[in-house]
């Protein structure tokens, strides 16, 4: 039926109207104007334990280059040699013109060195997660996920269109009763944990949660970002630390922490893995990772499993707990788990102090990195210290003097701090 003359139609809500006055544009005006955005600093050099960032040198302790690799020679040829042989790009997907020997000789390594059947690399490591569980999973399957699980697992999920089932962090008595609920779901069910909990640096209890997926039949993956290169006797990740890995169906990692470079991988079974080679939207149509980022990760994983990895793996962990401990006795609130990990969380609670802080360090000449809501649950802020194999004690003692006297100068001001 044609409109009546005088009909007009009626104006479609402005698509755009979210982006003004949303919830953080007020903080986000006055961090701005007062220079206290702790994001999107500028680092004018390489990522190393201390850094050039915007004029002045300053102490990284907010950085996941765990093994100090990324400027490593033999990390740096390896990329180099990528470039000059396959040159900057491949330009296009891993189905089509986009493999390389390099891509399946790092498969293998990752493989054998998570002592699966197989590994599949995909381009960044969020690719990872969203590719695999948003293939694997389906509408009538159900997920289940720790509250404290990165953000691309989410993203994962809900692009699965699966029945989510979220447990609150690290509590396996609400687990148990989540994988009660999906036996009755009627389809598969996956429990996805992080292995290492990115912001608050604890540890899944991987024994208890394999036990409970195998006895109520389900699949279980875990997310090895922060502890492969880092974790187990190998460099594994806390699978083989715990010693779990055959009860363990996924594990997926990074390259972007301990491997130093770019990307991601997720190792299992030929069955699954070839699926995911083969369905998978996020690996099929996305053009394959710079040749140099797949050189620099292969070098990276070959030091790691060569008499060179057990010293950085021990160094990494030692810093950690010099860290841990100096921080602690300095009267912060630190996070402190059953596992040493090279993620130091110092707890400050409210948001804006949490940034005063990590202002008043930043001018200190230390970086640390900044968590709060929607990061962390609210009054959680965090300040996120993570430290490196290359981080030597002289360094560490600076970057503790100065948390210490910001401390001072903080607390006479703004008042006491968490202790």
């Amino acid at each position: 039926m044609a409109a009546h003359p005088t009909d007009t139609p009626s104006a479609a809500t402005d698509l755009f109207a979210k982006v003004r006055g949303h919830e953080r544009s007020e903080q986000l005006r006055a961090a701005r104007e007062n220079d206290l955005l702790p994001y999107f600093r500028l680092l004018e050099g390489p990522a190393g334990p201390v850094v050039e960032m915007e004029g002045a040198e300053r102490i990284m302790l907010g950085s996941n280059n765990y093994l100090g690799l990324t400027g490593d020679s033999r990390v740096m040829a390896g990329a180099r040699d990528a470039l000059e042989r396959y040159g900057t790009g491949l330009t296009g997907s891993r189905l089509l013109n986009g493999t390389i020997a390099l891509h399946t000789e790092l498969e293998a390594e990752l493989a054998d060195w998570m002592g699966t059947e197989e590994a599949i690399v995909f381009s960044t490591g969020h690719q990872a997660n969203l590719g695999t569980l948003g293939t694997l999973l389906g509408p009538g399957d159900t997920v289940i996920a720790d509250s404290g699980d990165h953000a691309s697992i989410l993203d994962g999920c809900l692009l699965s269109r699966a029945k989510l089932r979220a447990f609150r962090h690290n509590r396996l008595d609400k687990l148990e009763r989540a994988l009660a609920k999906g036996a009755q779901d009627g389809g598969g069910v996956l429990v996805v944990v992080d292995g290492v909990f990115s912001m608050e640096g604890d540890v899944a209890d991987l024994p208890a949660i394999a036990e409970l997926c195998r006895a109520y039949g389900a699949r279980l993956m875990v997310d090895e970002a922060h502890g492969a290169g880092v974790l187990g006797a190998r460099g594994a990740g806390t699978a083989e630390l715990m010693g779990v890995e055959a009860a363990v169906d996924l594990r997926m990692g990074t390259f972007s922490k301990s491997l130093a470079s770019c990307g991601g991988f997720v190792a299992g079974s030929h069955e699954v893995i070839d699926y995911l080679r083969v369905q998978s939207r996020a690996f099929l149509f996305t053009a394959a990772s710079v040749p140099a980022a797949v050189g620099a990760a292969l070098a990276a994983l070959r030091i790691v499993r060569s008499p060179d990895g057990p010293p950085l793996l021990e160094a990494v962990r030692q810093s950690a707990q010099y860290l841990e401990d100096g921080l602690e006795s300095l009267g912060f609130r630190v996070v402190r788990g059953t596992v040493t990990t090279p993620i130091i969380p110092v707890v400050v609670e409210d948001d804006w102090k949490a940034v005063l802080l990590w202002r008043a360090l930043y001018d200190a000449g230390v970086f640390v990195n900044v968590a709060i809501h929607p990061a962390v649950p609210p009054g959680g802020a965090l300040l996120r210290t993570s430290v490196m194999a290359t981080h030597d004690r002289e360094t560490l003692d600076r970057a503790l003097a100065a948390f210490a006297r910001v401390k001072r100068e903080f607390e006479a001001e703004h008042g006491a701090l968490p202790g």
